[in-house]
């Protein structure tokens, strides 16, 4: 990756997880396990600020596993 690519306030950049068709075995997994939408945070923002001006930090942190919406 030529840049790293920096979220801005409380966003956070997420890699969506492809679930495996098949098992190492060979067997052949149902559609339905597939739709399972999930994702590695790969960036988080540095969060936003409340009124005062103090920070308030994002909840999730680099590595995690999120779910996605459908």
């Amino acid at each position: 990756m030529a840049k790293r690519l920096i979220p801005s306030l409380n966003r956070i950049l997420v890699e969506k997880i492809v679930p495996p068709s098949k098992t190492n075995a060979g067997i052949l997994l149902p559609e339905k396990t597939s739709k399972l939408n999930s994702g590695k945070v790969v960036a988080v923002g540095p969060g936003t600020r409340d009124r005062e001006g103090n920070l308030i930090p994002v909840a999730v942190k680099e590595g995690d596993v999120v779910l996605l919406p459908a």
